[in-house]
This record gives C-alpha cells, sequence and structure tokens, in this order.
C-alpha cells in the first residue's frame, strides 16, 4: 500500500473575510473528493483569509497510479479553481 500527499497552498486575493475563504475551501474539497476520489482537508493557515492549505491523500498499490491521479489533480486545479496555486509539495509513504 502506497499513500500519495499532496499540501498544496492557495492564494484567494479577493476573500475579505473568512466566510469568503470558507466558501472557497468547501467547494473545492467537495469537487476534489466527488471527482477523484481522495481525501482532503484543510490542514494549515485557517485564520488567514486569504491563504488556504489543504492536504490531499490518494491510497493505491502502485506509486505510477497515484503519480498520475495528483497530477490529473494539479491540472484541473489549475484550470477550475477560484484561487491561484502558490504551492504544491508531493509526497509518497
Amino acid at each position: 500500500m502506497i499513500v500519495g500527499v499532496l499540501k498544496l497552498t492557495f492564494d484567494i486575493p479577493w476573500a475579505n473575510s473568512l466566510k469568503d475563504k470558507r466558501m472557497v475551501v468547501r467547494s473545492l474539497t467537495t469537487r476534489l473528493r466527488d471527482k477523484f476520489g481522495v481525501s482532503v482537508a484543510e490542514v494549515d493557515a485557517q485564520d488567514v483569509h486569504r491563504t488556504a492549505v489543504l492536504g490531499v491523500a490518494c491510497v493505491g498499490s502502485a506509486a505510477g497510479e497515484i503519480d498520475s491521479v495528483l497530477d490529473h489533480i494539479l491540472n484541473w486545479l489549475e484550470v477550475n479553481s477560484e484561487a491561484a496555486i502558490r504551492q504544491a509539495e508531493r509526497e509518497f509513504r
């Protein structure tokens, strides 16, 4: 069993409150879970209204398979996200 973890840091420059940020985070987490079948959670910067840090986890039997899913997630987010990706860190365990 191999676990792929993607830590994504987003900039949300138009968010003027935590409520604005929560709207974006909730939308992203729901859409990622539904489309890719991965686990998603906000993992850091919960009190910063213009930054969101999400952790995405994917489990599989082959590193290449998981790497491909994480690539698809990144590509999809670049096109379909309301927030800009500032940083993406990938790790396998």
